[in-house]
């Protein structure tokens, strides 16, 4: 993209992950990530245990980034980082390290939207990654957020149609946790669907718009459904319980499938993209690489690295933004709720 050398720093703090990379010209040099096992006996993220393991982490996570991209921090012509959304008090502590290390280096400073680094991570350049062609619709899904995204430019995003309750992500962990997997339950779920079978126990799909997502209903369906067959036989999660991952997931899957193919009917727009932590679901790839069979889209799946939160996606934010001069000013500030289309 430009024959000037650009170095971008990204550091992502949103939630439970503290994560820094270094991206040279659109391509990563290192994408360091320091998880947070603090949180797994509560059974879920406790924001003011994920703020204070970030102040211990952003130093050693950072220096290793660098390290790890071999070059210095004389090198790096800016540094972006995450804005929002996400827990106010882990957004600080990337905001505010940015906004010194850029300072102290006197090089721009670039903020970052979470949810537009997931979606542009498909722009991060690699060997054997297909790069789609705008326009292009993103299914963007996470523990937060479950959205259909028409993308215009790298800039230019509209949501054309979102959850009006939970989030795919949730119903996900809900579901595991429910069935007495340990958080998160959802890659536990994906790993035990694939020995079930998809068809052995059926639950309703939610009736919303045609681009609309709804998981709350779902969640409690599994609940009734769990608590009455426990009552008839205490065993029985212990018996079905790969059979129930793998329904749980096939209805899931097919309410995220259904609205793609709502999309694109409505639309006439065939590249279809996917974004966010449940996109590393092996079920969803899956048939996503079987539309592009079935229906003809072209698809655009994620390497695994960039579909949890990470310093890449941010990164790259950071660097399209550099090439269009779009900097950040020092009087920046965190900000906990943030939509895809907002700056």
């Amino acid at each position: 993209m430009s024959e000037k050398s650009i170095y971008i720093l990204g550091i992502e703090s949103s939630c439970d992950d503290t994560s820094a990379a270094v991206i040279h010209n659109g391509k990563v040099l290192s994408n360091v990530v320091a998880n947070q096992e603090v949180h797994a006996k509560y059974g879920g993220v406790v924001p003011e245990l994920a703020s204070r393991a970030h102040q211990q982490h952003i130093v050693p996570v950072i220096q290793q980034a660098i390290a790890q991209a071999g070059i210095t921090k004389s090198d790096l012509s800016g540094i972006a980082f995450t804005r929002g959304p996400g827990l106010m008090g882990s957004l600080l502590v990337g905001t505010s390290f940015a906004k010194s290390l850029a300072l102290g280096l006197n090089i721009p400073l670039l903020d970052v939207n979470h949810m537009q680094g997931h979606v542009l991570a498909h722009f991060i350049e690699e060997e054997g990654s297909k790069i789609p062609p705008f326009p292009f619709i993103c299914l963007t899904i996470s523990g937060g957020h479950t959205q259909i995204v028409k993308i215009s430019n790298h800039f230019e995003m509209e949501v054309l149609g979102e959850t009006i309750d939970d989030a795919v992500g949730e119903a996900f962990d809900k579901s595991a946790k429910i069935l007495g997997l340990p958080y998160p339950g959802g890659p536990l779920i994906d790993k035990y669907a694939k020995e079930g079978n998809p068809k052995a126990f059926a639950f309703t799909q939610p009736k919303v718009g045609d681009l609309e997502f709804s998981f709350s209903g779902l969640k409690t369906q599994i609940l009734y459904f769990v608590q009455k067959n426990v009552k008839e036989n205490p065993n029985f999660i212990d018996e079905n319980l790969v059979d129930i991952c793998a329904s749980i997931q096939h209805t899931i899957v097919e309410i995220l499938m259904k609205k793609l193919k709502n999309t694109v009917k409505q639309t006439g727009i065939k590249h279809i993209a996917i974004a966010g932590g449940v996109s590393a679901n092996s079920e969803i790839r899956k048939r996503l690489q079987l539309a592009e069979k079935h229906w003809r889209w072209t698809t655009y799946i994620p390497k695994f690295q960039y579909t949890t939160d990470n310093a890449a996606m941010i990164a790259i934010v950071g660097y399209l933004k550099y090439l269009n001069n779009d900097f950040t000013d020092f009087s920046v500030s965190a900000k906990a709720r943030l939509k895809v289309t907002e700056k």
